[in-house]
């Protein structure tokens, strides 16, 4: 009999999410059925490429349909499963956000979970996964408590960690069967917002990079001077400074090109700047786009560049040194972990000036340094973020939980 599992999140999929639809392939590919859910259904804008597309068929929306479905699934735990209805809405009382707004929609989560629950008792699901801590998370929580599936949850950051409390992060990770943190920083975070006595379930899973951007052969360099970002145009990804430093560079007499991938809050501030400082010639925004695409961009280009001021550790960065591109980035969270002087250069965040220098560096640098950076950096991914060994630690923690829920 084969080991059926679900995945939750917020919103799936999504071209963002690349880490995750890798996770859920290779469970697959280990024999496991795998049911994804999401809380709602992501943009249009969002979902581009047939694989992202294939996805979105076969994946449960929460939120999709009428109220009458909430209300059938929140009348089935109180005529069958009592007990554990009364325990969820003792926990969602425990668990939720203060004020009106703040009961309504912990309410709202309730209702969601009974959805879940039942869809997974009806398919036999063994264990739930849920990724980020935030909305989708409570919601697995819950379902947990009314079906008696146990769940787990893969902690990325850093949004969970601007409000680590709001979302009760601490008492999730307790009630997990186990938590998952994508980098010892992460692993660390957790801990601070969470019991002692709990700190054991929580076990380190890199991210991983989908194998095609490792089994594609290395390519030269080339004499291009472009660089590319991709990633959500906002704040926390410190666009606005990327956008400084390549004014100031322009201004300068540097010839180069920086080539955005991705969409955003900031989109209309980055057309304005782009206009106002007559950017055209050296700045292009391409939206989101496929894997296949970005995996063409960064080929094309010099190296990646992500001036983050808030990350867990970014899929984008291994995908870049699996295609052996260098990486200018930041000195935050788990991205000293992987990426040092010999792949990239670090520079403190928000620093303008530093990051203008990283860039004349890099653009100042031959081919051939820059291919022996990237090479240097391909080997880092390929022995720890390829799916069978960042993985390794998931796979088996999913199936001692399967075991034990079948005991």
């Amino acid at each position: 009999m084969k080991c059926r599992i679900a995945y939750l999140t917020s919103q799936y999929p999504r071209a963002s999410d690349t880490y995750i639809r890798t996770e859920i392939k290779h469970f697959r590919e280990l024999g496991f059925v795998v049911d994804t859910y999401s809380v709602r259904c992501p943009s249009r804008s969002s979902m581009v490429g047939n694989e992202i597309q294939q996805e979105h068929q076969r994946t449960t929306y929460l939120l999709h349909g009428s109220k009458r479905r909430m209300l059938t699934s929140m009348l089935y735990f109180a005529v069958r499963r009592p007990g554990c209805l009364f325990r969820a809405m003792g926990l969602t009382w425990k668990t939720s956000m203060p004020g009106l707004v703040g009961r309504f929609k912990s309410l709202i989560y309730l209702f969601e979970a009974a959805v879940l629950a039942q869809a997974m008792l009806k398919t036999d699901i063994g264990h739930l996964h849920n990724h980020l801590g935030e909305n989708s998370a409570t919601v697995a929580m819950l379902a947990s408590l009314l079906s008696d599936i146990p769940y787990s949850m893969t902690i990325h950051g850093p949004g969970i960690f601007f409000h680590p409390r709001y979302w009760t992060l601490g008492e999730k990770i307790k009630r997990s069967q186990f938590t998952a943190a994508i980098s010892h920083f992460c692993r660390s975070q957790c801990m601070v917002f969470t019991e002692y006595e709990a700190w054991n379930k929580i076990i380190i899973v890199p991210c991983c990079v989908d194998r095609c951007f490792l089994s594609k052969p290395v390519t030269m360099v080339p004499e291009t001077h472009r660089l590319l970002f991709v990633g959500r145009l906002c704040e926390e990804k410190g666009v606005p400074i990327l956008i400084e430093a390549t004014r100031r560079l322009h201004a300068a007499g540097q010839v180069f090109e920086v080539v955005l991938i991705g969409d955003g809050p900031l989109r209309a501030f980055i057309e304005e700047q782009i206009r106002e400082h007559q950017l055209e010639d050296c700045i292009r925004l391409l939206g989101f786009q496929t894997s296949e695409r970005v995996m063409d961009e960064l080929t094309r280009a010099r190296a990646l560049i992500l001036p983050s001021f808030a990350e867990g550790l970014p899929v984008v960065i291994m995908e870049s040194l699996g295609l052996a591109r260098p990486v200018i980035s930041t000195r935050i969270a788990g991205i000293p972990e992987l990426v040092d002087e010999a792949c990239g250069w670090l520079v403190p965040p928000s620093d303008i000036e530093a990051l203008v220098t990283a860039m004349q560096s890099c653009l100042s640098s031959s081919r051939e340094q820059l291919l022996s950076m990237g090479q240097a950096g391909r080997e880092r991914v390929t022995a720890k973020h390829n799916p069978e060994y960042s993985l390794a630690p998931l796979v088996a923690a999913v199936k001692e939980s399967l075991d034990a829920h079948r005991r």
